[in-house]
């Protein structure tokens, strides 16, 4: 019902095509503090209505202006539902929209140059130039992010329990991270396919063996079960949108999740190595959701605690990893008779 906005930006959604089957689009219009990144990352959009109109009071502007700004371009009065049954059926696929080219043979030869989304790496298109800052320097834990592709709200998440971050670029070493002393590691999410990120698993591997800890999400988590010789397979239609029920396996708990991916771990792996367990569950596919070492200061999520969109039920998770943060500190000093 709400939350486009937070998708359109959500670097995650690198050059998708998103089919949106609420019907209006557009109705709240647009607002800077509802941002998961600092331009749009989707590459179009197909909606049943787009409202040109917007009535919030709140808002700062039309999505119709918002996607001009950026160059995005979007088709209406498009029956979404039908397109989305279609797409359970036979799978992910690419797709073309076009406004200025309407000969359809034209256009699938188009389609044909397009990439399959499999062996494609494409964090690199999303990540930060250089590192930067965010928080109150004078904050209680240091946290280094490497940016994927993260959205703004797991670095606000981490910064309203008391981190200092300083964001990577995918291609900083563990040796250059490491020299800043950060209380935890956090591998954030992105678009693309893990398997094709060689350089950012050999990174994440001795993150892992640091003995930081460590908290990854979405493509993080991928990046983790790769690290740790657990293959990633493409999924027939991946997991989206704000719905996905997920079980905790340690509690017992289900929460209801917001995801977007189209890679996951291969389940049957993870009980080859014997340090780790799998920890959460999706309870449409029982495709393997959660991770962790059992002998070691790392986890990991395959959907997005810090929502936005979406419920709250999995924020916990950042209450975890500031436990883990503490309990480690704690352990590191020195005791005085």
């Amino acid at each position: 019902m709400t939350g486009y906005q937070e998708i359109f930006t959500d670097p995650s959604y690198f050059g998708q095509i998103i089919v949106t089957t609420n019907v209006h689009i557009g109705n709240y219009g647009v607002n800077k503090d509802e941002t998961e990144s600092a331009s749009i990352k989707i590459a179009g959009l197909v909606c049943k209505q787009f409202n040109e109109f917007h009535s919030r009071k709140r808002s700062e502007g039309s999505l119709k202006d918002y996607f001009i700004k950026d160059g995005i371009v979007a088709i209406s009065d498009v029956d979404t539902r039908a397109i989305v049954r279609y797409i359970r059926d036979k799978g992910a696929m690419n797709c073309i929209i076009s406004s200025e080219t309407l000969d359809i043979d034209v256009l699938k030869e188009k389609l044909k140059k397009v990439p399959s989304m499999a062996g494609l790496e494409l964090s690199s298109k999303v990540t930060t130039d250089k590192a930067y800052f965010m928080g109150n320097p004078d904050s209680k834990y240091k946290v280094a992010v490497t940016d994927y592709g993260t959205k703004t709200n797991i670095l606000r998440s981490l910064v309203e329990r008391g981190c200092y971050l300083q964001v990577f670029p995918m291609k900083a070493s563990f040796e250059e991270m490491m020299k800043w002393e950060p209380d935890g590691f956090m591998i954030s999410n992105g678009p693309g396919d893990p398997s094709a990120m060689k350089e950012e698993v050999a990174t994440v591997k001795k993150i892992i063996n640091s003995g930081v800890p460590t908290f990854g999400i979405c493509l993080g988590h991928q990046l983790i079960a790769e690290a740790s010789g657990i293959p990633t397979f493409k999924l027939h239609k991946g997991h989206r949108g704000i719905n996905q029920p997920v079980k905790n396996l340690i509690t017992g708990k289900s929460e209801i999740t917001s995801q977007n991916h189209g890679f996951s771990v291969k389940p049957e792996d993870v009980a080859k190595v014997s340090n780790m367990e799998i920890t959460h569950m999706n309870l449409n596919d029982d495709t393997v959701e959660g991770l962790r070492y059992k002998d070691k200061n790392v986890f990991s999520v395959q959907y997005h605690p810090e929502a936005c969109p979406g419920p709250f039920d999995a924020r916990y998770l950042f209450d975890d990893f500031i436990s883990m943060i503490t309990k480690v500190k704690a352990s590191k000093k020195p005791v005085h008779a």
